[in-house]
């Protein structure tokens, strides 16, 4: 290669580095501002069903009698569940145990206990306490009543109005923020549900024993709560 050549093939590759370097750089576009609030949005329903759990609990000597003096309590109790019009997918019974007690020195073994749950999903509430009472009186001194929670069988309608509330309350905060900042709210850019926290059902006679006397039960009201986000633009 002769000197002219390599000389101007050297200016050419110098002149493209240089236009390469000097090629202004894209700026970088700042975010949009934006509003974002989140409201909590409260509905009120009245519960129209009740889940009782009922526990039934033998002793005897043997493991033997102690598990069928319990299945045939056990078994009395969802008769009078079933008599009661509780479907069976409503009904389930779970955790059954087996485990030995002991005598007065806990070094021998003195006889077996045997537990039972039975859970049903109760749809007349009126009729509610009438059937725990019947289940009390079929299973006798065996029977507890471990839990009674109230619950809404179909929330939807309960939901939609506790979410367009807590739209309106996002709302609300976005157009005070953007007054307290002096500044003109945009269209809104989302909207997005968050969990919250549900209240749990109540215990209503944790591990105690049916009185002879009518178990009352009233629903009264329930609560349900969803949270929900908002972003709105603001206005240029």
């Amino acid at each position: 290669m002769n000197r002219a050549l390599s000389t101007a093939l050297l200016a050419v590759g110098t002149l493209a580095a240089t236009g390469c370097a000097s090629a202004p750089a894209t700026p970088a576009v700042p975010p949009e501002p934006t509003v974002t609030t989140r409201g909590v949005g409260i509905a009120t329903g009245t519960p129209d069903l009740l889940t009782v759990t009922l526990g039934v609990q033998t002793r005897d000597r043997s493991a033997a009698a102690a598990l069928d003096a319990n299945n045939t309590r056990a078994a009395a109790v969802i008769d009078v569940l079933r008599a009661a019009g509780v479907a069976p997918a409503d009904l389930q019974t779970s955790q059954l145990t087996v485990y030995p007690t002991y005598d007065q020195t806990g070094s021998r073994i003195s006889g077996y206990e045997v537990s039972n749950m039975v859970t049903a999903r109760l749809r007349d509430i009126t009729a509610a306490g009438a059937v725990i009472d019947r289940a009390g009186e079929v299973a006798g001194d065996a029977v507890r009543v471990q839990q009674v929670g109230f619950s809404i069988d179909d929330d939807s309608p309960v939901r939609a109005a506790a979410r367009a509330d807590g739209v309106r309350r996002a709302i609300a905060q976005a157009t005070q923020l953007a007054e307290a900042a002096g500044v003109r709210l945009g269209p809104i850019r989302s909207i997005t549900e968050r969990p919250a926290e549900q209240p749990g059902p109540l215990p209503y006679a944790a591990d105690a024993r049916v009185a002879a006397q009518a178990v009352p039960i009233e629903p009264g009201s329930q609560k349900l709560t969803v949270a929900v986000e908002v972003v709105h633009e603001i206005a240029r």
